[in-house]
């Protein structure tokens, strides 16, 4: 029986070893099958190589004294596996756990040799993971909410002043109508019907919690939808200079500053009512809108020329009234 299935050893034993770096001999090969209990002769191998190669297989042949063999082209490039994983690493949405994982699974498209270059470490400046070990199945109810049009039913988390994560409004049950998944800004958001809203709202995937389908009615895509005019409308975002600054923020909007921070961003207590966060920005036309979007309940302490610079375009703004 293992004579029969000599091929697919020696198949598996490129794919398993060779690279165009790193390719076998003959004499490679006759070792691995004694290894596997397969007791056969130098003909026999080549004979295999060539059968293996006209029925399609990549089998690279490099003809010298003795010829050297490897599995040429694979599913994915090493270029484009590298592409990958640097997309994992850099994803906010999948956990530091989750990531490894997958990293695992992607090197195995490529030789041991590659896998090794494929499980380094990406820095990704300003990027905080999320620890919601579950989001890749709720991509996958997402997905299938939306392709069979149904409702789904979840809690929704959020942060105390104290950074504790705890359920809003108490636990309340949001039932939702998925229309469309977005990745911004290295983030999972769903955009659909809410319920309770009345109105086309979006969620973070990663505060979504114990998600599942619902038996409330589907509520349909409004005639006038349209997922580009909504993202344009809520992911507005500019380019500027990067700066750390020092914010002073009511204690309301420590959800508002760790979803945008992550959860390791820099916060202490300042007193009964408020906290400060340094946080690295974008200085941009954005940034200032952000902080003016919470009506005086965030101020930017340091650095100074921000500062001045927010107060500009505020009295600018009253101006133009």
């Amino acid at each position: 029986m293992a004579d029969k299935n000599r091929p697919l050893h020696i198949l598996k034993y490129l794919w398993d070893h060779t690279d165009e770096e790193h390719p076998a001999i003959i004499t490679d090969i006759l070792a691995h099958l004694e290894e596997c209990g397969i007791h056969t002769n130098r003909k026999t191998v080549a004979s295999d190589l060539a059968d293996l190669q006209d029925s399609g297989f990549d089998i690279v042949c490099n003809k010298s004294r003795q010829n050297q063999y490897f599995i040429g082209s694979r599913a994915l490039e090493l270029a484009e596996l590298k592409m990958i994983v640097d997309a994992i690493q850099a994803a906010k949405f999948i956990s530091e756990s989750k990531s490894v994982a997958l990293i695992e699974k992607i090197s195995s498209l490529a030789s041991p040799h590659q896998a090794e270059q494929l499980k380094r470490r990406l820095y990704v400046e300003g990027k905080a993971k999320t620890t919601n070990e579950t989001v890749n199945y709720t991509v996958d109810l997402l997905q299938t909410a939306i392709q069979s049009e149904s409702a789904v039913e979840f809690q929704y988390t959020e942060y105390t002043a104290k950074k504790k994560k705890e359920l809003k409004h108490n636990g309340y049950l949001y039932r939702f109508s998925p229309y469309d998944l977005v990745w911004n800004n290295d983030c999972y958001y769903i955009f659909g019907w809410s319920q309770k809203h009345s109105k086309i709202v979006k969620f973070r995937v990663d505060r979504m919690h114990q998600p599942k389908l619902s038996v409330v009615a589907y509520h349909p895509r409004p005639e006038d939808y349209d997922i580009s005019d909504y993202c344009e409308r809520v992911f507005m975002m500019y380019e500027g200079k990067p700066c750390k600054v020092k914010l002073l923020c009511d204690n309301s909007l420590m959800k508002a500053i760790i979803d945008r921070f992550g959860e390791d961003v820099e916060t202490h207590p300042h007193d009964d009512n408020s906290f400060s966060v340094v946080a690295e920005i974008s200085a941009s036309a954005t940034f200032y809108s952000w902080v003016f979007t919470y009506g005086g309940k965030m101020k930017i302490i340091e650095p100074k020329a921000i500062r001045d610079e927010y107060e500009r375009r505020l009295n600018e703004a009253l101006k133009n009234r």
